[in-house]
């Protein structure tokens, strides 16, 4: 998946560094945990003996805290009250490093609390507590000055908005005034999207519902279901009254709808999943969407990446965020999306060179990674500033290994070793050796791990002829993916002379 220039996999790497400003409203998610034993004799209610008890940031906090876990930088600008739930909403943002200094404490508001209840891990009730809309004028001022301080340094803008009071129209003025000065990506999450009316907005990320109350289609029963035809009609007439780029109309397991300006529509699917869960999806997809976005890729592939991290998250239990580890072993596996080609990748490290960077390369077959791999590539690493991995075809693992290798197949090798965070780029090759692939590439180092001598490399000649230099690193343990795949077949044997006893 290759658009722009820009693969999937390139967009969720450029996410680490990124300074994303967040403007939205704190909360904190709580959970109490029990076990339901009688029912009440005051009401037809359970008992719930307690368990246990815990805290997330949730709304615009649990933004934040994925953007930071995808690998950005983030200045987080909310309102708190001044009461235990606040005290306990930073710790939970600091223990997810998320810096809480940007957050504004005032008098006369209350931090927001969604607390709720299971019983044998089924809700029994929410209750929601906390005000911030009562802000006063000294507070609301501290917040326009942490905005116009941040926003110099940040490389996004995110507004998830609750209707709390933090996104005032003061807040949207001042947001659109500093746009308009140095034009970031600003994705804008809102209940009420008519208030965004005029933010001139990157992309919007309305569910269903939200579309047809903005488009004044909300009715007080049930909403007509929301298919994709539908979302697509209602989000072209979503931008025809708010100034934005792209709407990306969510519609839970159906996807997305993303539409353009030009009333352009693609229905983008979900990933299916057994047993989702329906907290903080969301706020997963509008983080993903929005750095992938700031990083340069284009809409609809960015509408997928934060597909991949909602999806992600919905196997997970209630609020939570996604891992960047997490989000490039997704778009990795991603079947469509094929390795660079070898002349596109040496221009690439061209211009990497010519920037000063020194360039690595290793080889190998990867078939079962363990922990021996991935030990060498963080030391080849070290080496350099860019790792390259070749990484034999099938066919060229035949060759070498034998009729019954490899175990996975290449396209599956290849998205494993380029989802570790030490390679930068892998491609593969289908020679028995990575001579000519070197010969391309024209890496600074070439690093074999083994017990191999320089003078029995048969690429050794090409990386000379390149002007590079070998590096032998010895192993470390004496993990082999043949040990691991010996060991595999001694235990099921093992396994079946037991069955047959």
């Amino acid at each position: 998946m290759v658009q722009n220039g820009l693969s999937a996999l390139d967009a969720v790497r450029g996410f680490q560094g990124l300074r994303a400003l967040v403007v939205g409203d704190a909360m904190l998610d709580s959970y109490v945990d029990g076990v339901a034993t009688r029912l009440c004799k005051e009401g037809p209610v359970p008992v719930l003996v307690k368990a246990a008890e815990h805290h997330a940031p949730g709304g615009a906090a649990n933004v934040a805290v994925n953007l930071r876990a995808l690998g950005a930088e983030v200045v987080f600008v909310g309102l708190l009250g001044r009461d235990r739930t606040g005290e306990e909403l930073r710790a939970a943002l600091r223990e997810r490093q998320v810096d809480d200094r940007w957050l504004i404490e005032d008098s006369g508001c209350a931090t927001i609390r969604k607390l709720r209840i299971l019983a044998d891990d089924q809700y029994v009730v929410r209750v929601d507590e906390g005000e911030t809309r009562t802000c006063g004028e000294l507070g609301r001022r501290r917040m326009l000055e942490a905005i116009e301080a941040a926003f110099p340094r940040c490389d996004l803008v995110v507004v998830p908005d609750y209707g709390y009071g933090v996104a005032s129209e003061e807040v949207i003025d001042c947001l659109r005034r500093l746009r308009s000065g140095r034009r970031v990506a600003l994705a804008v999450d809102a209940k009420d999207l008519r208030r965004f009316a005029s933010a001139g907005a990157t992309v919007v990320t309305p569910n269903y519902a939200e579309v047809c109350a903005a488009i004044g289609e909300a009715t007080a029963g049930a909403l007509p279901s929301a298919d994709p035809a539908r979302a697509e009609r209602g989000g072209r007439r979503l931008l025809e009254l708010i100034d934005a780029e792209f709407a990306a109309v969510t519609l839970a397991g159906d996807g997305v709808v993303l539409v353009d300006r030009a009333g352009r529509a693609t229905h983008l699917p979900a990933h299916p999943v057994l047993h989702a869960g329906d907290v903080g999806a969301g706020d997963s997809f509008t983080a993903a969407m929005a750095l992938a976005l700031a990083s340069g890729t284009e809409a609809v592939q960015a509408a997928r990446i934060g597909i991949d991290a909602a999806g992600i998250a919905v196997t997970q239990r209630r609020t939570s965020a996604v891992r960047h580890q997490d989000l490039l072993r997704r778009v990795s596996l991603d079947v469509s999306a094929p390795t660079t080609p070898v002349k596109t990748l040496a221009a690439i490290l061209d211009s990497e060179r010519y920037a000063g960077k020194t360039i690595v390369f290793t080889n190998g077959v990867f078939d079962i990674v363990h922990a021996g791999h991935v030990q060498i590539l963080q030391r080849a690493k070290q080496l350099g500033d860019i790792l390259v991995v070749g990484v034999n075809s099938d066919a060229s693992v035949r060759r070498l290994k034998g009729q019954a290798r490899p175990i996975n197949h290449e396209r599956d090798r290849l998205a494993l070793v380029a989802a570790l965070d030490a390679v930068d780029h892998a491609v593969l090759f289908d020679e028995d050796t990575p001579a000519s692939l070197i010969r391309a590439l024209r890496p600074h180092i070439h690093v074999k791990g083994g017990d191999y001598a320089e003078a029995a490399l048969p690429e050794a000649e090409a990386v000379h002829a390149v002007g590079g230099q070998v590096v032998i690193l010895p192993l470390v343990g004496s993990l082999s993916t043949t040990s691991v795949i010996e060991r595999i077949v001694a235990l099921a044997s093992a396994g079946d002379r037991r069955g047959a006893l």
